[in-house]
């Protein structure tokens, strides 16, 4: 089975599915946060290894705490993904912190930065061009 097959990215979306059920259900793990969320799942073609990649909103301890609970419950996990998903092999896990939301968020922060004294010029034209347009109306 190649990388990119039908086959490759349907596995991948199915196993996705299963584990964030099983994440978010399954699991009883207090360290886990309940805002974590399952991002990307990548299969290898051989189905021996599977990176997920989670995302967890909340501060960095409890991002920590949650990848800490992930990998202590991941031979659970595991098993579980065997009995729901009918498999020729079930992938070894591993679990990678995807920080990419909150990198996404601190871009738009700068963008926001960057354009604030842009929409500020434009509001200030805007301003003039009505009193402008008002002077002559009357």
């Amino acid at each position: 089975m190649r990388k990119g097959s039908i086959k490759n990215v349907r596995i991948n979306s199915e196993v996705q599915k299963e584990l964030s059920q099983i994440i978010a259900y399954e699991v009883k793990d207090p360290r886990i946060n309940p805002f974590t969320s399952v991002m990307d799942v990548y299969v290898a073609p051989d189905l021996k290894t599977c990176k997920v990649y989670i995302s967890v909103m909340g501060s960095d301890e409890e991002k920590e705490n949650t990848m800490t609970g992930l990998n202590s419950a991941r031979g659970m996990i595991r098993t579980l993904l065997a009995k729901r998903m009918n498999m020729r092999n079930t992938p070894e896990i591993t679990f990678i912190l995807d920080e990419s939301i909150e990198k996404g968020i601190e871009m738009m922060k700068f963008i926001d930065e960057v354009n604030a004294p842009l929409h500020e010029k434009e509001k200030e034209e805007a301003e003039e061009n009505g009193k402008e347009t008002d002077e002559a109306t009357e």
